[in-house]
């Protein structure tokens, strides 16, 4: 009898242990980022009991592991309904919902995620990333500063709320956030791109060149660090390096029409007009609805006494943008030194009505 007592506490202890065990394992898969394996091995513990919330919450991140996201906010979703309170399930369905790009309803999720655990950072560090994406930025600054004081601190953490700092204008505050970032991570190349970025809006070229050098150390292959380390290297007057800077950028990427522009303001600069039109040309290639790059072309076109080519160019500037005023007032003046004192006038005083005052003073001027 003693025997059989043994042996009826055994069996249901087994029997309890071993979907703990398989629970585990697919944990351990998970964190190997085996998604699919993990997948298959929580569905069949579904499949055998279909009101084990945690399996299905799993199964939930493994699908977001394979970026699955409709498949695991209807995991997190039958989840909840078995357990309305599971701040787990609301928190990872809230950020299945921003990868889909719904940030309003991935706030409501999060928002219960902290009603039923108000100390779960990670639902915080999640709603800061949709007030973020919905603009609401002093929400977003205050979940990120909730995030980092429940902790555990990361660098991550810090750089989230210095991008915000960084967003509302805040940029000495933000070097500060992306400083502790960096102490707690120097091998994030993006860290020091950022830290360039809020030193340069600082008008601190030097500690942004600084900064910028680190970054392409540690990432040589990003066109955009070039990029902005010639905007830098620019303001500092530097322009034979911000030149290098802009060719090395263009050699890892030669789509973007922002760097072809920028290079082309540069050339400007440097009286380089000829390669300047050819910088804007091939930006008005790329995008051919940026009024911005018209106009920088016109410009250079004005300087090589292609007025008929500037007088194009501005005009098809205002066919995309009607509405700025130095548009016109620069057409107007090149339409004046064609001779052209007619319609030169019309393009002022059509500029003075938008708000010119430089159109006010060439009218007074030129067009009496």
């Amino acid at each position: 009898m003693n025997k059989l007592l043994v042996l009826l506490i055994f069996i249901p202890v087994f029997a309890i242990a071993q979907p703990d065990a398989a629970l585990e394992a697919a944990r351990k898969k998970l964190q190997a980022k085996n998604y699919t394996a993990a997948k298959v091995d929580l569905t069949k513990l579904i499949d055998a009991n279909a009101k084990n919330k945690v399996a299905l919450s799993l199964r939930g991140q493994a699908r977001m592991g394979m970026e699955d996201y409709y498949g695991a906010i209807s995991d997190f979703s039958f989840a909840l309904e078995i357990d309305s309170t599971f701040a787990e399930a609301y928190n990872l369905r809230g950020e299945s919902k921003i990868n889909l790009g719904d940030d309003d309803s991935a706030i409501i999720d999060l928002d219960k995620a902290i009603r039923y655990n108000p100390k779960y950072a990670d639902a915080y560090t999640n709603r800061g990333f949709a007030k973020y994406n919905v603009e609401d930025l002093q929400g977003s600054y205050f979940d990120f500063s909730k995030a980092l004081e429940l902790g555990p601190i990361d660098a991550d953490k810090y750089f989230n709320r210095g991008l915000v700092k960084a967003e509302l204008g805040e940029f000495v505050s933000a070097i500060d956030d992306y400083s502790k970032a960096i102490e707690l991570d120097k091998t994030d190349a993006n860290l020091y791109n950022y830290r360039g970025v809020a030193f340069y809006n600082t008008i601190n070229f030097d500690k942004a060149i600084v900064d910028y050098d680190e970054a392409i150390r540690l990432d040589p292959k990003d066109p955009f660090k070039y990029e902005n380390r010639a905007l830098a290297k620019t303001a500092a007057e530097d322009l034979k390096g911000a030149l290098a800077d802009y060719d090395k950028s263009i050699e890892l990427d030669g789509n973007d029409p922002e760097t072809y522009n920028l290079r082309g303001v540069l050339k400007h600069t440097t009286e380089d007009y000829e390669g300047a039109i050819t910088d804007y040309t091939k930006a008005i290639d790329l995008d051919d609805t940026n009024p911005v790059y018209y106009d920088n072309r016109a410009l250079s076109k004005t300087e090589k006494e292609n007025y008929g080519g500037a007088v194009e160019d501005y005009s098809f500037s205002i066919s995309l943008y009607p509405g700025d005023p130095e548009t016109y007032y620069q057409r107007g003046l090149v339409k004046l030194l064609m001779n052209n004192n007619y319609d030169g006038c019309l393009d002022l005083k059509h500029a003075e009505e938008l708000g010119s005052a430089d159109a006010r003073a060439a009218l007074k001027k030129s067009c009496k």
